[in-house]
This record gives C-alpha cells, structure tokens and sequence, in this order.
C-alpha cells in the first residue's frame, strides 16, 4: 500500500516526461522550426534545465512518499532532500523566466502567463520555507511544505489527465477555458490533494 502513491506518482511523471524527451530530441537533432518551437530554438537552455530538472525532481520526489523506505533508508531519504530541493528550485525559476522572456505560445494568453508565474512562485516559496523548516528541526512544517511544492511541480501530470478527458467529453478548449479549467485547475486539485494529504498524516 505504502508503494502504490509513489508508483502512482511516477506514472503520473511518465506522459510529461516523455512529452519532454521528444521535446530534447527536436532541440538536439535539429528539428523544423514552427511556432511552437520556435522559442525554444532562439533559447534552448531554459527549457532544457527546466525539463531536465522537473522529471528528475518528480521521479525522486515520488519515493519520498514510501514511509517504510524513508525508515529504512534514512540517509537516502536525506541524500534526495538535498537534491530535491535545488532540482524543485531550478524548475520552477527556469518557468518562471520561461514565462516572462519568451512570447506566449499560439493558444496561450497573459491569463495563462499570470497562473504560471504564481504558481512558479509558489513551487519556489515551498521548498525554501521546507529547507527553512528543516534547519529549524522542525519536522511538520518541512514534510507539509515539501509535499505542496511536489503538488506544484507534477502539475503537469495532471495537466494531461485533465486534457485528455475535457478533449474526449467536451473537445478542443479555449483560451480561458484552458487557462483557468485545464491548467490552472490542474494545479489547484494537486494542492487540494496535497492539504488533503498533510492533513491526514496529522
């Protein structure tokens, strides 16, 4: 039961992720520029460090929710912390410049802009009040605030979960409807879980 979340999780990981690999692989392999990819061709390094760092810090976020694996293996649990944290910081800094310095994407508008830079901002805000917490021993305030910037950053799992079922049931979204239901909505029913969650564990 303890290993189904953080399976569960890793699944979650899995479409984004690869999502993100075919992305690496048109960047590195000189793929046709269009315009969707076109800012990411005039400047690859953001989305690069972001891509990289965010399914790095997904997959070793998700095994930090097996209680029996942190109990048994205290110092891994403490090896990914340390990483965690940079890995978190690094993806959602990299969004949040993403966000300001490159021009929206065909669909995408500054409703869309203004949810991601909040969220971005709140992924950061998490893991530095978590590392705070933890400086202090304070054990509660760390596990709550690492779990709602987790929540945050697999908002992209999430996102294609909620894409996929308003395209079978309500089809092609638009521009606030996608902003605010799809990817906004995406994040908030992570951050609801994640309450949910912290809660539960007392």
């Amino acid at each position: 039961m303890q290993w189904r979340l953080s399976a569960a999780l890793i699944a979650l990981t899995l479409v984004p992720m690869a999502g993100g690999a075919i992305r690496l692989s048109g960047l590195t392999g000189g793929a046709a520029v269009t315009p969707a990819n076109a800012r990411f061709v005039a400047s690859p390094a953001p989305v690069v460090l972001h891509i990289v760092s965010a399914i790095v810090y997904c997959l070793l976020g998700a095994l930090q929710f097996a209680p029996t694996f942190r109990r048994r293996r205290p110092g891994w649990h403490r090896v990914v912390g340390r990483a965690l944290i940079p890995l978190g910081l690094v993806a959602a800094l990299s969004g949040l410049w993403m966000t300001v310095f490159y021009p929206n994407a065909p669909g995408d508008g500054e409703l869309l802009a203004g949810i991601r830079l909040v969220v971005g901002a709140g992924m950061a805000l998490s893991l530095v009040l978590g590392f705070a917490a933890i400086r202090r021993r304070d054990i509660a305030r760390h596990r709550a605030w690492m779990i709602r910037g987790y929540a945050i950053g697999q908002g992209a799992g999430t996102q294609v979960v909620t894409g996929m079922l308003w395209a079978l049931f309500v089809g092609v979204p638009g521009e606030v409807a996608r902003a605010l239901l799809l990817m906004g909505g995406s994040w908030a029913i992570n951050l609801v879980v994640a309450e949910w969650f912290i809660r539960k564990r007392g």
